[in-house]
């Protein structure tokens, strides 16, 4: 337990070293911190909505319209199961939760079944909400066929809408470099925003309001101009409008490629140097685009963004590389920003702000001059404690618990962590747990001189003995850190992420440095007894 070679010292010197670099930005300005040599560490601890203020917003996630579009969805799949069999049938529709039709011959109803179930089936294996499938088709009558969307699974629909909603709300602050929102489900479908630091919501509303659907459709030729203007186009085919008032383009439905075959999209330029938007498919996606336009050459397509053309083409040759450029009125911030729309993912529905409030940082400004009054007053009574308890062994303590906080802001700083105010609360908690293991050594060492063994052994025994007693209180309080910020949410995580890294450096600086600190005295003074 004593034994403390050469590169023992060094590599523990060496991780004292590390803390006062790492948490030294936390004590300078931003500027100072980001003017700091290439080789320092310039991130510093973030501040959460609590400490320096930002946007507040409760957001509506339009889950109706998602069940509409399942049902409008099937509806086309429908269609274009019973179209190559020559299946004839009438008033194909959306009928409340259901999509009803009926055939024009009794005697085809066997097959319309099994081509129905076969569209919906794979479908609705992949929802289960209870065991109960998602879909349920039945024959009404003889020549009427429902396909219905049962109770459970338009909850699952919508519980999926408002998580998926979290999921590319979460992506696209990410993209901004803004850093730890709180971003929670409320009721069924409402979201919580809480974004530190973002003083103007200007550009996070526009984010949020662009739902950013992609796909790609072949343009139907056999649309006049004439049946555009009257809106007689055939069933599977809708009209839709052309960005920067290029008229009105009948498009076949459904899409050739959606954008959730999308991995990539980046701003870049044409030949021309006009900004554009490069994308890129994942395999499957690149395979249906490949098929489409190799045996579409010389049609037009529409790349279609939230249900307007941004980008009518005509096919020139095959594009097999699964890879291409969306052009258009584009500057470099609209292609840069529509790129960053892109690689965050659709909304699977309309978001609505219900409330929006900028928090200002004033109380923030409080909690902090609190929170530090509350840091230095529990600082200054442990280090008193510590000193008038146990002499120098207590001021060996303080030198660790000194280099704890170090390494604990240091440890934050390089996590990125947003510090809150149950974060700051975490800290003063740390700095009193920070002795616990000390304290259990001391006591033991004390013990152990009592019982009339020598400084140096005393000193062995005490570590030895405290040393399961150590590991087993911190492992169990890491662990409960663990489960909070596993359970928790926003402020919760802040404080089980200070706690946790406030366990590690604890047990780091009460076994290795103050444990180093005592044997290089002891050993250079060996002192005939104990003051302890």
């Amino acid at each position: 337990m004593l034994d403390f070679p050469r590169w023992k010292v060094i590599l523990i010197s060496l991780v004292c070293l590390w803390g006062i670099l790492a948490s030294l930005p936390n004590f300078l300005t931003e500027e100072q911190a980001n003017g700091l040599s290439g080789f320092l560490p310039s991130d510093q601890v973030n501040l959460g909505l609590d400490l320096q203020g930002g946007t507040h917003m409760l957001l509506t996630v339009d889950v109706e319209s998602v069940i509409e579009e399942r049902l409008e969805n099937l509806v086309g799949d429908v269609r274009q199961a019973l179209r190559p069999q020559r299946i004839g049938y009438v008033d194909l529709g959306v009928s409340g939760q259901a999509v009803t039709f009926r055939l024009r011959d009794p005697a085809d109803m066997p097959e319309a079944l099994r081509l129905v179930r076969a569209i919906s089936q794979p479908l609705a294996s992949t929802v289960f909400v209870g065991g109960t499938q998602e879909l349920i088709v039945d024959a009404v009558s003889d020549t009427r066929i429902s396909i219905t969307l049962t109770d459970e699974g338009v909850l699952q629909r919508r519980s999926n809408a408002v998580q998926q909603s979290i999921e590319v709300i979460r992506r696209r602050i990410d993209e901004t470099g803004t850093l730890e929102p709180t971003i929670q489900r409320q009721g069924e479908d409402r979201i919580l925003l809480q974004v530190p630091g973002l003083a103007d919501p200007a550009e996070l509303k526009k984010r949020l309001n662009t739902e950013a659907k992609l796909s790609f459709h072949l343009v139907d030729t056999t649309v006049t101009p004439t049946d555009i203007q009257r809106g007689r186009v055939p069933p599977g085919t809708r009209i839709m409008q052309v960005a920067n008032g290029g008229g009105q383009v009948a498009l076949k439905f459904p899409a050739m490629v959606s954008g959730e075959n999308l991995i990539d999209a980046q701003p870049s330029f044409d030949i021309s140097n006009r900004p554009v938007v490069s994308f890129r498919f994942d395999n499957t996606g690149a395979r249906k685009f490949a098929d489409v336009t190799r045996t579409n050459v010389g049609r037009q397509f529409a790349i279609v963004l939230d249900d307007e053309a941004i980008s009518v083409p005509v096919i020139n040759e095959p594009i097999l590389g699964g890879s291409g450029q969306i052009a258009g009125s584009f500057t470099v911030q609209t292609a840069s920003d529509l790129a960053v729309l892109l690689r965050a993912g659709a909304l699977p529905a309309k978001l609505t702000i219900e409330e929006e409030r900028s928090v200002g940082p004033d109380l923030g400004a409080d909690s902090i001059a609190a929170g530090k009054r509350a840091a230095l007053i529990g600082l200054s009574a442990v280090l008193v404690f510590m000193v008038l308890s146990y002499g120098w062994f207590g001021l060996a303590a303080n030198v660790a618990l000194a280099f704890n906080i170090l390494l604990l802001f240091g440890g934050l700083s390089l996590l990125n962590a947003t510090l809150t105010l149950p974060g700051i609360a975490g800290i003063v908690l740390t700095i009193g747990m920070a002795v616990d293991a000390n304290v259990l050594v001391f006591e033991r060492i004390r013990e152990e001189y009592r019982a009339g063994r020598p400084p140096l052994h005393a000193l062995e025994q005490g570590y030895a003995q405290a040393m399961s007693t150590i590991l087993d209180a911190n492992i169990t309080t890491f662990i409960a850190a663990a489960i909070l910020f596993q359970l928790g949410s926003g402020p919760v995580k802040g404080f089980a992420v200070t706690l946790a890294i406030g366990i590690v450096t604890s047990v780091f600086t009460a076994i290795m440095l103050t444990r180093m600190i005592l044997v290089l005295w002891m050993r250079r003074r060996r002192p005939a007894t104990l003051v302890i």
